[in-house]
């Protein structure tokens, strides 16, 4: 599909797909698909999210007291913080303000965060859905930023009998409600990833005024077309491995987002892909020989940024005579290897998957978080799982609670 600010190609081969399966899945789609339709319109459902009409529990002139800080700092893990993240890294053209994350126990980068910055003059976005989530806990606790009536401290979870939710109560800070019925991995589009944009000051309508593009026309048959041939693989189990090539470093952090969800949504009852993010052109001289002529468990994702680098190669200076690299666009280079690697992989008949962004800006990165939301939820349903629990997680976090006791 090429369009205009997003090209996507499937190039999976009919080797590893099961006609059966193909079938089965190409009759059951209109049904999930209505199905999840019915859902983006249902205000209780987790898809809601991509309603055009998706209410909001703030208002903007609430928050305009927080967008004079200059620095904002997110405590928060995994869906709480990797949407935002992604949202800081594509858009970091258009962001001025300095933005930390603390989304893991690092007791190095805290130290040297409270010896750099004057916490008053900080702004803390401090987000768990459950509202005791143990590392943002723990990490708000470390900071030992909490104060009466403190003007720099906006908390968002769940507004339920939970440790943030007291504490707001306790001494009186900006709280915003986490609706429950929404999971941290669905939650990016929520308050859970809008509030944080709007504080960095992107505009948020255009973040989501494209995440419907997909439910309709020739975006919809790509949908369409590719969660058949993802269910009918995870269904083979011919394909384990799922290999995010990433050609851009401002899509490292939506890589991250995109994995959490398809490895929390997907991976179930002996199913899944195991979603690894590999940096390239720099993993061509560490893990291509692998995964050209490695064993054949994988699928290749390639996302790529157009770009148009102004630096350029200057190699007849050193040379004393013109070569192949002589006065290229970094930029072009990088798209030479890519393309090659593209060459190969048709060439060898290994399945790949092309996502290139044309264009870096809101609505096309809102675009991209409503796609992989809905092709992950309706292969979830396509294979009989439900994409929206993570009952393993929740036996870890039980076993810590017990071993912290």
């Amino acid at each position: 599909m090429n369009k205009k600010n997003l090209y996507t190609l499937n190039n999976i081969q009919e080797k590893y797909l099961s006609k059966n399966s193909l079938q089965k899945s190409s009759k059951l789609f209109s049904k999930v698909f209505k199905d999840i339709v019915k859902d983006i319109n249902n205000s209780q459902k987790t898809l809601s999210v991509l309603d055009k009409n998706f209410m909001f529990n703030f208002e903007k002139k609430n928050l305009r007291q927080f967008k004079k800080f200059k620095t904002i700092a997110l405590i928060g893990i995994g869906g709480s913080s990797l949407g935002s993240e992604a949202i800081n890294s594509f858009l970091d053209n258009k962001i001025k303000k300095k933005i930390y994350f603390f989304d893991g126990l690092d007791s190095e980068k805290i130290s040297k965060f409270k010896k750099k910055e004057n916490l008053d003059k900080v702004l803390f976005l401090i987000i768990s859905k459950s509202g005791k989530t143990v590392e943002t806990l723990s990490n708000f606790s470390v900071l030992n930023i909490i104060k009466k009536n403190s003007k720099n401290i906006i908390l968002i979870s769940e507004k339920k009998n939970n440790l943030l939710f007291f504490i707001s109560k306790k001494f009186n800070l900006f709280h915003v409600e986490h609706k429950d019925f929404i999971s941290g991995r669905y939650s990016v589009l929520s308050e859970v990833g809008i509030i944080p944009a709007y504080l960095m000051g992107l505009n948020i309508l255009k973040i989501r005024s494209r995440i419907r593009d997909f439910l309709k026309g020739k975006e919809m048959l790509f949908l369409k077309d590719s969660t058949i041939k993802l269910a009918s693989l995870l269904k083979s189990n011919k394909i384990n491995n799922l290999i995010f090539l990433n050609y851009s470093p401002k899509l490292e952090k939506f890589l991250f987002w995109c994995q959490q969800l398809i490895a929390e949504s997907l991976g179930k009852k002996g199913k899944g892909f195991l979603p690894v993010v590999s940096n390239v052109p720099k993993d061509h001289h560490s893990l291509l020989q692998l995964y050209l002529d490695g064993p054949r468990d994988k699928l290749f994702h390639i996302f790529s940024v157009q770009e148009n680098s102004k630096e350029k190669t200057d190699t007849k200076k050193i040379m004393q005579s013109k070569n192949f690299l002589d006065q290229k666009k970094l930029s072009t280079i990088k798209t030479a290897q890519k393309n090659a690697l593209i060459d190969v992989l048709k060439k060898k008949k290994i399945p790949f998957r092309e996502f290139k962004i044309k264009k870096i800006n809101e609505a096309v990165l809102g675009k991209l978080f409503s796609y992989f939301i809905l092709e992950t939820v309706i292969i979830g349903k396509l294979i009989n799982i439900d994409p929206f629990d993570q009952p393993a997680i929740e036996d870890v976090k039980v076993q810590t609670q017990k071993i912290l006791s």
